[in-house]
């Protein structure tokens, strides 16, 4: 592989988490191969997404509605070891048993109009040339820092949650949590158990969700983000719109006045924060649970934006030029759409290449697929595949 000229592929693949391995899967399934018609690229310096990254007390057993990937499941799991453990160890395994080759650690700087109708993806490692892109770089490198007047003249320490090292670091300190969603509740629940004080802001009063989330209510929510990338908004997340489910832990803390929520502040001083009706908190550490936005900067040379700040995005494909998809990109962010976004786009891109998906047993995708075993958990093929 030459990687000092531009190398010409079928398609290029940005992004090894969920949604970008779930594509490389029906890629191969369609009869593209790894490192000849098909590269996966992915910055991280090992397999796991963005898992790889959570905070050590962000156990298995703690996360919600994780989905296996398509062909081989992830069972028997030790709910409480580290989510970035097991799901890192899960996707590894995953890599390797259908050979899929990804490159790490590499750098996507951009991605450009070449002659011919390729796209040029300019990386660390070189440039391809590619008559299609599936873009599945997720939001985990784009944490969301809100800005609010004296915040560089605190004197106490401002982290996020892509930083966030677990609650022990918090012990006896004063903790302000910035934040409405999971995160920041999971946050806020673990530190109260150390801290010498907690308080809780957000922007809107949090909507706490009792009772069952049935698949009626799912298609609902994925359907209110998937609007907004119609229309060329910034995607939100789909828990963004569904609530805080209650579970014991949240009705313990409930009860406990630790999410006992503050409107959000006015300005931040050296010593904490003020709201404008004189207020103060003091505080050791502010804590912005305050999201992520898409990593999708190395797309600008396309000009894929809409008026309103979002890419408008059909069915996965950019609607401003159709060699594009995006995966895990707002109503297919959750670990589910991810998988179906990765087929989705495949079944375009395939179409777009002038061949037709199709099983195929050259890979051994088409027959029974041994088990894998990794430390701490099962993988395994579903029935039937």
């Amino acid at each position: 592989m030459n990687y000092f000229g531009a190398r010409e592929l079928d398609a290029v693949v940005i992004g090894a988490g969920q949604a970008g391995l779930s594509a490389a899967y029906h890629l191969l399934r369609a009869d593209h191969r790894p490192d000849q018609d098909f590269v996966v690229l992915d910055h991280a310096p090992r397999p796991g997404g963005a898992w790889q990254f959570r905070w050590p007390s962000l156990t298995y057993g703690k996360v919600h509605g994780m989905h296996s990937l398509p062909g081989m499941e992830l069972t028997g799991a030790d709910g409480s070891r580290p989510s970035s453990e097991v799901i890192s160890g899960y996707f590894d395994a995953y890599e390797r048993r259908f050979g899929l080759r990804v490159h790490r650690p590499v750098e996507v700087s951009a991605v450009r109009e070449g002659e011919g109708g390729r796209l040029l993806v300019e990386t660390s490692e070189g440039t391809y040339a590619t008559r299609a892109l599936i873009n599945a770089t997720g939001t985990w490198d784009r944490p969301f820092w809100p800005r609010y007047p004296g915040q560089e003249t605190f004197r106490g320490r401002q982290l996020h949650t892509a930083g966030y090292p677990g609650p022990a670091e918090f012990a006896g300190l004063r903790v302000v949590v910035v934040g409405g969603g999971a995160s920041g509740t999971q946050h806020l629940m673990e530190i109260a158990e150390v801290a010498a004080e907690t308080h809780w802001v957000t922007r809107r009063p949090p909507v706490f969700r009792e009772g069952p989330f049935g698949e009626e209510q799912g298609r609902a929510a994925v359907a209110m983000v998937e609007e907004r990338v119609r229309r060329g908004l910034p995607p939100q997340s789909v828990v963004s719109v569904t609530g805080l489910p209650v579970n014991d832990a949240v009705q313990h803390a409930r009860e406990q006045g630790v999410l006992d929520r503050l409107p959000m502040f006015e300005r931040i001083t050296p010593d904490g924060v003020a709201w404008s009706d004189g207020r103060t908190v003091e505080a050791d550490v502010i804590l912005w649970a305050t999201g992520f936005r898409a990593a999708v900067d190395h797309l600008s040379p396309l000009k894929l934006r809409e008026p309103g700040g979002g890419i408008r995005v059909e069915n996965t494909r950019a609607v401003r030029d159709s060699r594009v998809h995006l995966v895990g990109y707002g109503p297919s962010a959750s670990t589910i759409g991810a998988n179906r976004a990765g087929r989705a786009a495949v079944r375009s891109v395939s179409r777009l290449l002038g061949t037709q998906e199709h099983r195929t047993h050259e890979h051994g995708i088409g027959c029974s697929l041994e088990r894998v075993v990794v430390p701490g958990l099962v993988a395994q093929p579903p029935h039937g595949s």
